[in-house]
């Protein structure tokens, strides 16, 4: 895994030491296999995680380099975050990421259909959540290009204060 202290000052720019040292404590107890990364199933094994229909997509984002495992370093940044101090742009370019899966800078309607049935399950049938995935997409889409764009994305939910919601205390 790497010493926790060695990682340089930027990338962790969002936590002090004392927060790194205990991240790097939580990083090792869910590395069940000491293979120095998380797989999704090792991430799985946290109570809180397993009811959450989006830790896959939490996941995919942390992991920057596309191997199906999160390192410590993807680790720090992706949790860096949700720090109490990481700032609201960053934080909504997070939630926008979630819906951004093919991560081109935009919301398409597969990509808002596609996390919103993780979200709902079965408790829409497709057409319905299609209408809904439709609806949205032409009420948020301000320049007619049939996809949302991350300024698209931030006037619709900037007043919700999401940023404030996408915080963990370390």
């Amino acid at each position: 895994m790497g010493n926790e202290a060695s990682y340089p000052e930027e990338v962790c720019s969002h936590f002090n030491p004392d927060e790194i040292k205990r991240l790097g404590k939580r990083f090792k107890k869910l590395d069940l296999d000491c293979s120095g990364s998380l797989s999704v199933e090792e991430f799985m094994s946290l109570p809180e995680l397993q009811q959450n229909p989006l830790v896959r997509r939490v996941i995919d984002i942390f992991d920057t380099d596309g191997n199906g495992e999160v390192d410590f370093r993807e680790f720090i940044l992706g949790a860096s975050q949700f720090s109490v101090r990481g700032d609201e742009e960053q934080k909504l370019k997070f939630a926008f990421s979630i819906y951004d899966i093919d991560k081109d800078g935009y919301i398409s309607n597969g990509e808002l259909f596609q996390v919103l049935k993780l979200m709902v399950g079965n408790n829409l049938k497709d057409w319905q959540l299609q209408q809904l995935v439709d609806k949205t997409i032409i009420i948020l889409d301000q320049d007619g290009d049939g996809k949302i764009s991350f300024e698209e994305f931030s006037a619709a939910v900037g007043g919700l204060e999401v940023h404030k919601k996408l915080v963990v205390i370390v």
